[in-house]
């Protein structure tokens, strides 16, 4: 077999939607955050983590782990066999390196020696291969089904792992860096889901499901420079106002979510630092392309240049985003289309595709609630007062947030959806773009697109995909059935007591989940 190395070392809907979103993005710091961003590091404390999310349902499966409570203990607790940077570039964790063959559809995993759990043992071939086991098979109920599902056979060659492909995938070592795929201890050939055992950087003392959770530092812990606190402790803080009143008291020494209506008041707060990370997280209006109007592309297109993007991201965000262009990939990601005109409000232009249409004026309904994203209602709002200008009656019904995303996402023809990305291109437009995807919900179909992903994903010259993602993102925009108008900023906030590195990870809130390895005291 012919080898192309690609890395030798160095270096329920809405819990999988969230997914492992999307990569590079910058952090908008205070004057104290960038002083505390050169401190160098130093050990010791214990960092109290005031989180928006956790649940009484949670589990220690990680076939089950969908908030950011869970996906934040995983990192703590847990190594991967890659890890996303916060550069958005990929890098060896358990595993040491990784090779391909040419057609990408065998892979090569090279495991890290000598890796320490918790428990004492250390990490093997056959727990890398019980530990992706878990999410696959008919039974398996895993939320990482689908995206192990492509692999046919795994074997165990010393410290090596092979993984065969049912075809060639490029990405394949981006996606080993999903949150539900840690890897754990095995015996006899699968793993205890509910294990408190771990190889990452803090062992789990204590947990409460939706209320709490302590670590203490992994003194086995393998890798250099990294985990410099002597404990960490996870809070669930539901209530917006809550939260942040718990940092501004010291209660807490960093809050994963602020209220962006009360933003300015941690802004003013002394010894607070605001974070905003702006990566793929995206606010969406899909329509149904199956039914008229949406089955007309001149009808998409008159609604897409009717909406105030920069509006919306000033108002519904406040400034807390950027615009989007009706793609789901973000400036940060390696094949982020430069080129592609960036759609602006033009109701001349939206009249135009209107008469193209045949149409002299169009009345529509758009369904919306909060459930969709925080602020849709008022979004939906702007966006009628701005299509009215295009010679568009846009009706907005409000919805119950109960119940949202069994009766109105997918079931009416023009709705709200948020999404959190993807790590790579082809797995966002895998999972809601391609033909027949269960998430596809626009019901777009487009027969070049799905051509391309197929040949894109099987490709290693990066060149040659570069081409064929930048044609699909244009496809994407120009022909789908998604308005894309605003890519929203994780909003954090934290005592100027904490210290960090340069650069903070956008693929995830804090840190990419990685704030318990990657930040320190000053």
């Amino acid at each position: 077999m012919t080898k192309t190395p690609l890395f030798t070392g160095g270096v329920s809907r809405r819990g999988v939607l969230k997914g492992a979103s999307a990569l590079g993005g910058a952090a908008l710091l205070g004057p104290m955050g960038a002083r505390m961003a050169r401190a160098q590091p130093t050990q010791g404390g214990v960092l109290r983590i005031g989180q928006a999310h956790g649940s009484t349902t949670d589990s220690l499966d990680p076939g089950s782990w969908e908030n950011d409570f869970m996906i934040l203990q995983a990192h703590t607790r847990n190594n991967f066999l890659t890890e996303i940077m916060p550069d958005g570039t990929l890098r060896p964790e358990i595993a040491e390196s990784w090779e391909a063959s040419a057609d990408a559809a065998e892979w090569v995993f090279t495991i890290r020696s000598g890796v320490q759990y918790h428990s004492g043992r250390t990490v093997t071939a056959e727990d890398v291969i019980a530990s992706i086991n878990h999410h696959r098979g008919e039974d398996s109920t895993s939320a990482a089904k689908p995206i192990v599902e492509g692999i046919t056979e795994m074997r165990a060659d010393g410290m090596n792992v092979i993984f065969t492909l049912e075809s060639g995938n490029a990405d394949f070592p981006f996606i080993m860096s999903d949150y539900h795929l840690p890897i754990l201890p095995s015996t006899d050939g699968a793993i205890d889901p509910m294990t408190t055992d771990g190889c990452g950087p803090y062992r789990l003392d204590d947990l409460e499901f939706g209320v709490s959770a302590t670590y203490s530092r992994h003194d086995g812990y393998w890798k250099d420079n990294a985990a410099y606190f002597d404990g960490v402790e996870q809070i669930a803080i539901h209530d917006a106002a809550a939260r942040q009143n718990a940092l501004i008291s010291g209660q807490v020494d960093y809050i994963d979510t602020v209220d962006l209506n009360t933003v300015h008041l941690m802004q003013r707060a002394p010894g607070i630092n605001v974070l905003s990370i702006t990566g793929s997280q995206h606010y969406g209006l899909p329509m149904d392309t199956r039914e008229a109007p949406f089955s007309d592309n001149n009808v998409r297109q008159a609604l897409k240049y009717a909406i105030d993007r920069q509006q919306l991201v000033d108002t519904i965000l406040n400034g807390y985003g950027s615009v989007g262009n009706d793609h789901p990939i973000s400036p940060g990601q390696r094949f982020f289309n430069t080129e592609l005109e960036q759609k602006t409000f033009d109701p001349d232009r939206s009249r135009y595709y209107l008469q193209q249409a045949g149409l002299d004026s169009l009345d529509v309904d758009i369904h919306l609630a909060d459930a969709a994203f925080a602020g849709a209602i008022d979004a939906g709002v702007l966006y009628s007062e701005t299509a009215a200008q295009a010679g568009i009656n846009l009706n907005v019904v409000r919805e119950p947030n109960d119940g949202y995303w069994s009766n109105v996402w997918m079931q009416k023809p023009f709705c709200g959806t948020y999404w959190g990305g993807r790590p790579t291109e082809d797995w966002m437009f895998a999972t809601a773009y391609s033909e027949g995807a269960a998430w596809n919900e626009s019901y777009w179909s487009n027969e070049r697109f799905n051509e391309l992903l197929i040949e894109a994903r099987a490709e290693l010259n990066e060149d040659l995909r570069r081409e064929m993602y930048f044609e699909m993102q244009d496809l994407v925009a120009n022909d789908g059935g998604t308005i894309i108008p605003m890519f929203a900023a994780y909003v954090g906030a934290y005592s100027d007591a904490l210290a960090h590195n340069d650069q903070i990870a956008s693929n995830w809130r804090n840190d990419g989940h990685r704030i318990s390895e990657r930040w320190w005291f000053a």
